[in-house]
């Protein structure tokens, strides 16, 4: 039986069958910063460049060790585009959704999505990282802070 407190947790978009398996993965920090409230990615252990989120190598220095640090959760829109796409079991939203690339002021890009249902932001919009929650893990999604004039 489902109640309310079930309905309430669960995710706008996804089901938790989707969440990701956070035990082992090379992004875990990823997952137990955003367990606390904070947006943490990696940085070369060398220059301390902005890598992504699975990078291994430094692309400024050649570097393999990373780094794992708390950024500021702010960024401004890149791209965003629409996916449509209705898959039952899996997929919660009938409508299409927002998919947005996010150019964080730490350096690093993230592609993510809303934290609420809602439309894509323009390019160049202000936006803060939130969490989402889905399954067992926090996930980082955008609300929208100012509309570019």
């Amino acid at each position: 039986m489902t109640t309310v407190t079930d309905v309430a947790d669960q995710d706008w978009l996804l089901e938790s069958v989707l969440a990701p398996a956070i035990g082992g993965d090379a992004i875990r920090p990823l997952y137990d910063a955003a367990a606390r409230g904070e947006l943490a990615l990696p940085f070369c252990g060398s220059c301390a460049l902005a890598l992504e989120l699975e990078q291994l190598v430094c692309d400024g220095c050649g570097h393999t060790g990373r780094q794992w640090r708390a950024v500021e959760p702010r960024g401004t829109v890149h791209a965003a585009t629409v996916m449509h796409r209705r898959e039952p079991g899996l997929v919660r939203s009938a409508d299409p959704y927002p998919i947005v690339d996010v150019e964080l002021d730490s350096g690093h890009r993230i592609v993510m999505t809303l934290i609420a249902p809602g439309s894509a932001p323009d390019i160049g919009t202000r936006v803060r990282v939130g969490f989402r929650h889905l399954g067992d893990a926090e996930l980082p999604a955008i609300e929208i802070l100012e509309v570019p004039e």
